[in-house]
Formats: C-alpha cells, structure tokens, sequence
C-alpha cells in the first residue's frame, strides 16, 4: 500500500538525504519527561553518540551507556565532559553491560535489532523494584493506519529537515551512522508481544516512523 504518489515519495526522499536530521534525538526530551527528577541507576541500550547518555546523567548517580559500534562509542566518549557521571561500553545489548538493578533503563531504535521477546524479558529482569524502562522503537508498515501515518510523518520530516538545517552543511547525524536494517514486526505484533512480557505496557505509535513504550516494575 502506498499512500503517497510515488514522484512525491522520491522527491521527499531527494530532499531528506539533502537535509537530514536525528529522528531518535527528537525523542530525547520525551523520554526524560517519562523519568523521574532523580534516580540511582541508568542504563542506555544502544546508546550512539551518547546525548541520551548525557541527559540521563543530568538526572542519575550513574548511568552506564552501551553500544555495538566501537567508533560511534568513542566519540561518545569524546563528547563527554569527564565529570559526568557515563560509562561506555562496546559490546552486546543483552550481555556486555554490567549487572542490574537499574532504576530506569532506555533503549532507542535497537530492538529491532534484537530478538524482541528476549531482549525485553532480559530488560524485565535488570529493572529495579518501582523502576522505569522506555523504549523508542521501530516497527514495520502493516496496517491503514500505519500507512496514514507515514504519510503524515513524511512532509514533516521534510520540514523539519529544512528547518534544523537552516544554513548548514548537509551531514548524515552522528547518533545514525552506524549500520541499521528495517525493522521486521509490525506495531500489532510488537503490542502483542510486549504487553505478554511487560503487563501493563503503555505503547503507542508516533510520527517519524517510531512507537513508544513505557512500563513501570511494581515496587
């Protein structure tokens, strides 16, 4: 299903590759209005470029950011003051971070990377009593409503483009350089799926080809 002409379609993606920008970074600020004002533990999955990591210790005594690519994790190093309370580590989602509890875990535009129930069973389990896990994640097109709202996202994302790369070079974000692949599942599913593993999950879909989910540990 195609909701816009497919002219129109190559034209927007002519005009994003000119004028691109970090659809996950526009979340950021979502996800710490989700997170309380002060917490023990962070843990950022898939952390990138490490802004996320940084807003994180704003709040955290100690936020431990992880990430599979090594040149993308040392710039995220490179990036953050010494004083700040991040840890980076390369290595595994799942396995290459350090043990929980954590008070609030966040995991953006990774999942699809991972097997999904495994991954937020594993999260489930690293989560402290009372602790928050946030996720933005991606989701394959299925439904009418998928597709009205791709059609929706893509003139916007157009226009943000434009707007956040007023008198600059064109450059491909740093938090998205590392290698991505489409994502495999589609919102039912992913709804279906988390809600077995997390009871109670709040999931959503959002413009710029995302969906969130957040889920509360009972204390």
């Amino acid at each position: 299903m195609t909701t816009l002409p497919h002219r129109v379609l190559g034209a927007l993606d002519r005009f994003n590759a000119a004028h691109p920008w970090d659809h996950n970074a526009h979340y950021h600020r979502w996800i710490l209005r989700r997170l309380p004002r002060r917490f023990g533990r962070a843990l950022d999955i898939g952390c990138g470029s490490g802004e996320l990591a940084r807003l994180l210790a704003g709040r955290a005594d100690e936020v431990q950011a992880i990430d599979s690519d090594p040149v993308i994790v040392a710039r995220a190093r490179e990036s953050t003051p010494a004083t700040a309370a991040v840890t980076y580590t390369v290595g595994d989602a799942l396995t290459g971070h350090p043990a929980g509890p954590y008070d609030v875990i966040t995991c953006v535009a990774v999942l699809h990377h991972l097997p999904f129930t495994e991954a937020l069973t594993h999260l489930r389990r690293q989560l402290a009593p009372g602790g928050t896990l946030v996720v933005v994640g991606c989701a394959r097109e299925q439904t009418v409503g998928d597709y009205l709202l791709a059609a929706v996202s893509a003139p916007l994302n157009a226009a943000v483009g434009w707007w956040r790369n007023r008198g600059r070079t064109a450059a491909r974000p740093p938090a998205m350089t590392a290698v991505t692949r489409p994502p495999e599942m589609g919102f039912p599913e992913i709804l279906r799926e988390a809600r077995s593993v997390l009871p109670g999950a709040r999931l959503r879909r959002r413009l710029f080809w995302r969906y969130t989910l957040v889920w509360r540990a009972d204390a």
